[in-house]
Order: structure tokens, then sequence, then C-alpha cells
């Protein structure tokens, strides 16, 4: 079976006042089907970036990236963004939300974007699912920083995507709550089948995931099995 996600010699460069910066170099990686897979680093070690480029909201500079099937380095802005609609969902530390639309509308809004027939109905499944039957009519700003993240996990899944990234879904979380939404992420992970990939600076929780790449200077120096493989 290919892989879900496909990195060949992929390197990022941006530019910046004092010049070009190169944040990713020569990354190749390939994640297979229903995979968790951990990226780790140091700040600055790329690990975002590779996050961005596999979610094609960032263009590689060079090198190949493959999405169960679709080369995004040849897309243009409107064509990676129907693949990543069909094929991907991604729950931000930051939670991005849409502050004037309820928890409901919040999960709605990629179903209704793609057609979906019934995408209330859905929505306030999916927020069932993740244990927010009670807060659908509820805005962001009534809501607590876990239960955003709750909403924002259950609009990442509306559209069972194959591919699940994670940009440090914990960051803005206690220990307490953080645990609890990487309980849920982990378990819809594994119910929908989804390949899995998490950028962390918590050991912990990489040790969660099958996989884990270390990242340093914009390239992976280490590639392992983590506790749960």
């Amino acid at each position: 079976m290919p892989p879900v996600a496909s990195l060949a010699n992929v390197s990022l460069t941006l530019t910046s006042r004092a010049g070009p910066v190169n944040v990713l170099r020569e990354v190749s990686l390939d994640v297979a089907g229903g995979q968790s897979l951990a990226i780790v680093g140091p700040s600055g070690s790329g690990k975002t970036s590779l996050l961005m480029v596999l979610a094609g909201l960032e263009r590689a500079t060079s090198g190949r990236v493959n999405i169960n099937g679709a080369d995004l380095t040849v897309l243009d802005e409107d064509a990676r963004a129907r693949v990543r609609a069909a094929n991907i969902g991604i729950v931000f530390q930051a939670f991005h939300l849409v502050p004037s639309m309820t928890a409901l509308d919040n999960v709605a809004l990629p179903l209704q974007f793609a057609g979906r027939a019934g995408a209330d109905a859905t929505a306030a499944r999916l927020l069932t699912d993740v244990g927010l039957a009670d807060r659908v009519s509820h805005y962001p700003a009534e809501l607590s920083g876990g239960e955003q993240q709750r909403v924002a996990l259950a609009r990442a899944i509306a559209l069972s995507p194959k591919l699940l990234l994670a940009d440090e879904p914990t960051g803005n979380l206690d220990g307490a709550t953080g645990k609890q939404v990487i309980d849920i992420l982990f378990g819809l992970q594994r119910r929908n089948g989804a390949t899995l990939v998490l950028v962390t600076h918590d050991e912990k929780l990489a040790h969660l995931c099958e996989r884990t790449i270390h990242m340093a200077d914009g390239r992976i120096v280490a590639d392992r099995a983590g506790l749960a493989a």
C-alpha cells in the first residue's frame, strides 16, 4: 500500500530581512496509512514548517510532496486547497475557531463547504463524540481552552480525513486538560483509521505515537519506533 503522505528531497527557503532562510533541507519521509507519527526537536528546527508543507499551506521550494496520490508541488493554491479539503484535517495550538460562530456552526463549516447534506446533524454528533453535547450553541469565548480544542478536533475530523495533522495541540492547555484532549485525539484517529502526524515538544506525548522523527536545523536527524509501536 502506498504511503498516505510522502516527501522526497523537500526543501523550503523563506525570505527574511536578513536574506534567505533555509527552513527545510532535503527532507524525505514516508508516512504509512493509519500510522501515528510524532515530530520533535528544538524550536526553529523546522517541525511546524514540515507540517505546513504536508498540509499544502506552505509550498516546497524544491522536492516533491505527495498526499494520497496528489503532488502538491505542481498544484496552484486552489488545487492544493481542494486536496487539503478532501484528505487533511488540521488541529492548531491556537484553536482557530471562528469567534462569531457557535461550536455547532464551526464544526458544520467544512461540511457545508463540501456540500454535504445534514451538516448540522453531523456536527452535533461529532460534538457529542468529543463530550460537548451541551455546548453546541456556545460561542468560542464562552468555552474553556480545552473545550475550544475539542471543538477544533471535531471540526478537523468532520470530513473523515485520511491525514490528521496536529501542531502542538496541547500547547495552550494545562496538564489535565491536555491529557483529555490527547485521549480524544488518539481515540478519533484510531476510530477513523486516519494517519496522525503530531508536532510536539512533549517527549511523553511523542512516546504515545508509533514512530518519532527528530528534527534539527531543517533536517530529520533520527527516526525511531515509539513506545506505541
